[in-house]
């Protein structure tokens, strides 16, 4: 691993792809890229990966993942990954930013994170290699007049057939009941306003409802209450920022909303077991 930075590493897209979007199919023997994606860091861009052939090993938000072909992965702008090892694989990735996201897709997608790795029958392999394919001649065909409408828009249709394989895994839209509806939204406010919101009664209010009916919906779906996911959310940043930042554990608590420095000390250790020095020293070994 690198020196540590002062925050979480940020890869932004290279200058070539200004207009927002980047797609391409690769080889592991593509060094550049395999030493790069080696060392932790998160992107200010959606990434959709296909992965062809081969065995691939990801750590997602200190969770290891082995994936085997074919798969598709889904790495949201705020998730902190890497790749651990890679055996002969073969991949297709997309890299898009929001402006170029259809509104309806940026929505499932933040429904849906942080999604994992998701193995593909032969027939959805087959559908979704080919859209690639067309993505890829259209990415390449820089002389057409319509380029970026058409290569938008075949990025966004391969994009919804990402979100289909992973909406089939879950219950379809019609068919979820209204705690399933009322925990949805909770967790998309959640993921948009953890850092200054940490009560419960913050939450019900945003959705029009009392605490103890979203904690009774919350609480049915999930196992866990309100009060347990924010936690879980708050310190899964802090120990983003303890591990891929050099900033002081007084500075993290800052930086997540909490003044009372020895309050959030006591927290992360309640909830994980250890301290956060503890954490960051024993991660780092």
């Amino acid at each position: 691993m690198t020196g540590k930075s002062k925050s979480i590493p940020v890869r932004p897209l290279a200058k070539e792809f200004d207009k927002g979007i980047a797609v391409g199919k690769y080889p592991i023997a593509d060094l550049r890229l395999s030493e790069e994606a080696e060392y932790s860091h998160r992107h200010d861009y959606h990434f959709f990966i296909l992965q062809e052939k081969g065995t691939s090993y990801f750590e997602i938000d200190f969770e290891k993942h082995q994936i085997k072909k074919p798969s598709i992965i889904y790495i949201a702008p705020n998730q902190v990954h890497r790749v651990l090892k890679a055996e002969g694989i073969e991949f297709c990735l997309l890299a898009i930013n929001n402006e170029n996201l259809h509104p309806e897709y940026l929505e499932l997608l933040q429904e849906i994170s942080p999604a994992k790795p998701l193995p593909l029958d032969s027939k959805h392999f087959s559908l979704i290699s080919q859209t690639f394919l067309l993505c890829i001649n259209l990415f390449e065909d820089r002389e057409s007049k319509l380029y970026l409408s058409s290569l938008k828009d075949s990025c966004n249709t391969l994009i919804s057939l990402f979100l289909s394989q992973y909406l089939e895994k879950s219950k379809q839209a019609d068919a979820l009941s209204r705690f399933d509806l009322i925990t949805k939204a909770f967790k998309l406010a959640l993921e948009n306003n953890f850092i200054k919101t940490k009560r419960p009664a913050d939450y019900a209010q945003k959705l029009n409802i009392s605490v103890p009916y979203l904690n009774e919906c919350v609480k049915n779906i999930t196992g866990f209450p309100v009060s347990y996911h924010i936690q879980q959310r708050v310190i899964l940043e802090a120990k983003r920022l303890l591990y891929h930042s050099n900033k002081s554990v007084k500075e993290i608590a800052a930086e997540l909303g909490y003044e009372d420095y020895a309050y959030f000390s006591r927290l992360f250790n309640k909830t994980t077991g250890m301290t956060a020095l503890t954490f960051r020293n024993k991660n780092h070994d």
